[in-house]
């Protein structure tokens, strides 16, 4: 179900707006048949929403096909350009970058780059966001980045970081598989955190697409010698609040376009 300002939202009225067969009009008719209440303050929320879960299958891909490789954090590897490596194995943002240009170059050079499942994750939020937002904007929001798990989170994202149960799965959520009866000496198997891709595939850092049987059996088979627990999918996912998101966005597109009418009102003064 879809609520917009408190009514029900009739999907048919947003539904065009996006090609057929696009993720848009899947994530639509998932929300609308679902259990859960998708409410919203405007359909402007709504549509920012759609847009961002795009973006985040599509960082997903993208990451899929680069050449960062997985690592557990002790051996985690960065640009040092870019990002100062801590001890604990996660990347911050170094002082004088753009944090548009670090996010950038995660992608462009990411043989230098090696971590683990949840910080991927990150990384592909952040991307997604890059995307949507004006970069001057992406740059005053995201200036503290730092990649490494989900006590670092930034306010804007914290979101993705807590777990709750969902009645509906949607493309762009972070789901997780988890693996009770690993493998103690390959802790790194205790589950995946991965991305919701649609079509019933998720990706998962090291793993890369897979269905979700092929996850757990992945997972199964690094479970030590008397497991008695199959690794599996827990019915939960974290999201980003796109609400405010969505808020932040249309401020700084406000923003933006005061400026950019201030400086043509300059130059023809």
């Amino acid at each position: 179900m879809i609520i917009i300002d408190g009514k029900p939202l009739d999907p048919a009225s947003v539904t065009n707006e996006y090609p057929e067969g696009s993720l848009e009009r899947a994530i639509l008719s998932k929300m609308a048949a679902g259990d859960d209440k998708n409410t919203y303050d405007s359909l402007n929320q709504l549509k920012f929403e759609l847009k961002m879960r795009k973006e985040i299958v599509s960082a997903a891909n993208a990451l899929n096909r680069s050449s960062m490789s997985f690592e557990v954090f002790r051996e985690s590897k960065c640009n040092p350009d870019f990002w100062i490596r801590h001890d604990d194995g996660g990347f911050e943002l170094k002082a004088g970058v753009k944090p548009a240009d670090a996010i950038r170059d995660i992608y462009k050079n990411s043989a230098e780059y090696g971590t683990e499942c949840a910080t991927a994750i990150q990384i592909i939020y952040y991307k997604a966001l890059l995307e949507i937002f004006p970069e001057d904007a992406f740059n005053k929001l995201f200036d503290d980045i730092y990649l490494m798990n989900w006590h670092r989170l930034s306010r804007e994202l914290s979101g993705t970081g807590v777990m709750r149960p969902v009645n509906t799965d949607l493309p762009g959520d972070r789901r997780y598989f988890s693996n009770p009866d690993v493998d103690p000496e390959t802790p790194e198997w205790q589950g995946e955190n991965v991305i919701d891709m649609g079509d019933g595939v998720y990706y998962g850092h090291g793993l890369g697409k897979h269905s979700a049987d092929a996850i757990i059996r992945a997972l199964n088979e690094n479970r030590r010698e008397d497991a008695a627990r199959q690794a599996y999918l827990m019915e939960s996912a974290g999201r980003p609040d796109f609400k405010r998101l969505s808020d932040l966005y249309d401020k700084s597109v406000s923003q933006a376009t005061v400026s950019a009418a201030s400086d043509a009102a300059g130059q023809t003064a």
